[in-house]
């Protein structure tokens, strides 16, 4: 199954050559994905959109690596169509997740389940459950630096019930800055590191424009990086939960520059 549901002939298209490049690379059975049904995002990922059964790395850009704030936002809004599967759960030492905020973006809250844990390690001990158990679509944890082995375990606990996974970096109450930074290595699908980009009001008001994220894919197993503004798209909008506003202009001049090189 594929969460695309009605989405353009574009997005369609993209994740259809996804799924036929991944036959001919000899990988296995196409794994369902969650696509954000825009060709220029979902012709990064080798099926298309992010596979469900995998896990993904996302932390946070500047000042947003210690608060959390956007990525957990963009995080929230991500999962936004798995809610309709079944339940997410977010596994946290800290207590500063606002559910408020999540449901102002169109997230259920009461398909949320938080699970506050004492230490790095019991946080990817709930995480590894949660994504084993049925009735459970994504879950979400909030940790450190988990290692390779850690990793590993959370892909093995995705691909038992094709769960889909999210480990949003950040550091404890207290602990040491700038450990946070760093990433478990190749266990996970795709890396992210998400920051806030502004968002001009609506024409006119003069209120706050839809929230705006500075989204940048560093890595994709299978696939290739890259980097965009995304806006959020209220829930009647369609079925994908974000609107392409443009793309990364280094990213433009990286592509540009790796096909002068081919040339």
């Amino acid at each position: 199954m594929e969460l695309t549901m009605a989405g353009s002939r574009e997005a369609r298209l993209a994740a259809l050559r996804g799924r036929i490049a991944a036959i001919e690379a000899g990988t296995r059975t196409p794994t369902p994905v969650l696509p954000f049904g825009d060709p220029a995002i979902d012709g990064c990922f080798p099926g298309g959109g992010l596979p469900l059964g995998g896990w993904h790395e996302v932390t946070g850009a500047g000042l947003e690596d210690e608060t959390g704030a956007a990525p957990a936002a963009f995080v929230g809004l991500l999962l936004r169509p798995l809610v309709k599967t079944g339940a997410i759960v977010w596994v946290a030492r800290r207590s500063d997740l606002f559910a408020p905020g999540l449901f102002g973006l169109g997230f259920p809250a009461e398909r949320l389940i938080q699970v506050r844990t004492r230490d790095e390690a019991e946080t990817l001990s709930v995480l590894e459950d949660a994504l084993s158990t049925q009735g459970v679509a994504a879950a979400v944890g909030e940790a450190e630096a988990p290692d390779l082995t850690a990793g590993r375990r959370l892909q093995l606990a995705c691909e038992k019930r094709g769960g889909f996974g999210v480990l949003l970096h950040r550091r404890p109450y207290g602990g040491r800055a700038g450990k946070g930074g760093a990433v478990s290595g190749s266990a996970s699908f795709s890396r992210w590191r998400i920051g806030p980009a502004p968002s001009p009001p609506p024409p006119d008001d003069i209120g706050l424009g839809p929230p705006r994220w500075r989204v940048e894919l560093e890595r994709c197993r299978g696939g290739r990086p890259g980097g965009w503004i995304l806006q959020a798209q209220e829930a009647g909008h369609g079925p994908h939960p974000f609107r392409l506003v443009s793309q990364l202009a280094d990213h433009d001049v990286a592509a540009a520059e790796s096909w002068r090189k081919a040339g």
